[in-house]
């Protein structure tokens, strides 16, 4: 049992508009927000299209993927978290941190992630979060099969998955046709990922 005197667990957005500022972390079990040192590699691969882009976090948790997105420059960032008691609280977390930054819009939409996906006729973003649950690999690949089916547009978003280390790229790979490994890094039991389509790297 978690006790009351216990300051709630944070974790701090590494860089931007809200450089050095923490957000709370509910405690609610299989919530891992993704690491420091993880986080600051993959923004720095992501850097060159961070800008005025169109973000799409799933399995969103914290938020804490799509909120380093919005303190860097993108414009538009949408948070889909399926559980009622962390949406509540990333809807806490965004109302503590504003302002946003100039022109930023964030969203926090308390749905099914793959609901979501089932729902949208076409996606058309700049880049897609992928974290969910470690031991939920069935969700990571419904996830990235919708999002093959989904996104028919002239350009194709970058995908950034954060997965167990045990699951290699194939696993990933195999449900997203003609899309490849573009960046990859091993921390520890995490793998992250920034895939890219073929044709647009």
């Amino acid at each position: 049992m978690k006790n009351p005197g216990m300051k709630p667990q944070r974790v701090r957005i590494i860089g931007g508009f809200w450089r050095s500022r923490l957000v709370d972390i509910v405690s609610v079990p299989g919530l891992r927000p993704s690491t420091d040192r993880v986080r600051e590699t993959v923004f720095n691969w992501l850097n060159p299209y961070i800008a005025d882009a169109k973000v799409i976090d799933l399995f969103a948790g914290t938020g804490i993927l799509g909120l380093e997105a919005c303190s860097r420059g993108a414009k538009e960032v949408i948070l889909i978290e399926k559980s009622p008691l962390v949406a509540q609280a990333l809807q806490a977390n965004l109302e503590k941190l504003k302002p946003y930054p100039e022109n930023a819009r964030i969203e926090c939409i308390s749905m099914d992630a793959l609901q979501w996906l089932k729902k949208q006729e076409q996606i058309v973003v700049d880049i897609i979060f992928l974290d969910p649950p470690f031991d939920q690999v069935g969700l990571l690949e419904e996830a990235l099969q919708l999002i093959a089916l989904k996104t028919n547009s002239d350009k194709m978003p970058i995908i950034y998955v954060e997965s167990s280390s045990k699951l290699d790229k194939e696993a990933i790979l195999g449900n997203l046709p003609g899309w490849v490994v573009q960046k990859q890094l091993v921390a520890g039991a995490v793998r992250a990922n920034i895939l890219r389509y073929r044709d647009e790297q």
